[in-house]
């Protein structure tokens, strides 16, 4: 029998030293795998209340139901959640500014801020509540302890002037960083806006860009809402916006009360309309820019509110 060279030797024993470190490193409960570089998506978010045409939601759609367009250009819709149980994060802005002394409207706001409250799941569900005349001021941070909440608006007495848009603009700042699975803005406010220096156009823009639908109650007897509603109508053919714009555009809307009870109501269906909710995702666009969004269901007689827009980039 021939007898192995010494080259051979060593050949042979580098292998096998070489294999006894690789087993011994896959054995290591520390060892670190190799990095794979994969590039990040930006998201963007949509919440998305949908009703038939005699306006009951319409649940248990999938992803493959919407159609959403982004800048005209058609998006796939890369997750949809509808869990009803998925918490809420509120941002209460109430109005205390001199107006909303007249008649009943500050107790009227204090019915329907009471009356979402009661539907609010402690610990789950979070709110925060600021209050604004000329400024806006924090009466309490955003809590799952909804019993600090309670009763929290019956010391406050109304003055001074109304900056309705600039507060909507500061809570909305607020309320982008919150972990709810869905976001609100709820206005209590007789809708009259004497001191703003921003824009309903502009503040709607902000809002919608961090997806935070706005709904405005608006604490008005029946006659200053046909007022609301013509004097809406003559700005929207002047090209100005208007509250229900900044309603419209963030995927929120203007509800009206009139009287206790209606206070009550409004409250409690606003609280299912947000827990009934579709929350979409597609990619964000990269370029830096204000981008319109169009979201529709591929189903007959269908309404979908949405927000109008997002900033790319």
């Amino acid at each position: 029998m021939r007898t192995p060279s010494l080259a051979l030797c060593h050949l042979v024993l580098l292998i096998a030293l070489f294999a006894a470190a690789v087993s011994l490193r896959a054995q290591r409960p520390d060892a670190q795998p190799e990095q794979t570089f994969r590039s990040s998506v930006d998201l963007v978010t949509i919440q998305a209340s949908v009703r038939d045409a005699r306006g009951r939601s319409r649940q248990g759609l999938t992803a493959t139901d919407f159609e959403v367009r982004d800048n005209g250009q058609l998006r796939p819709v890369l997750s949809l959640r509808s869990d009803e149980r998925s918490p809420l994060s509120l941002a209460f802005l109430v109005d205390t500014s001199g107006s909303m002394s007249v008649g009943p409207k500050i107790e009227m706001a204090r019915r329907a801020f009471d009356s979402v409250l009661s539907q609010l799941r402690p610990e789950d569900d979070e709110a925060g509540l600021f209050t604004f005349d000329s400024s806006l001021h924090e009466r309490q941070d955003f809590t799952g302890d909804i019993a600090l909440l309670q009763n929290a608006l019956s010391d406050f007495r109304p003055y001074g002037t109304t900056s309705l848009y600039d507060a909507t603009a500061s809570t909305a700042r607020r309320l982008a960083d919150r972990s709810g699975a869905r976001k609100a803005i709820i206005v209590l406010t007789d809708g009259v806006d004497t001191s703003s220096s921003l824009t309903a156009s502009e503040v709607s823009g902000l809002a919608g860009s961090i997806d935070v639908p706005v709904y405005i109650v608006a604490t008005v007897p029946s006659i200053d809402q046909r007022v609301m509603t013509e004097g809406t109508d003559r700005r929207s053919r002047s090209g100005t916006a208007d509250l229900r714009d900044l309603a419209e555009w963030t995927g929120g809307r203007v509800l009206f009360a009139s009287t206790f009870g209606e206070a009550t109501t409004v409250a409690a269906n606003l609280v299912t309309e947000l827990r009934q909710q579709y929350v979409l995702a597609i990619e964000a666009a990269a370029a830096r820019e204000w981008r319109r969004l169009d979201v529709r269901v591929k189903l007959p007689s269908t309404v979908v509110k949405a927000r109008s827009g997002y900033f790319g980039g």
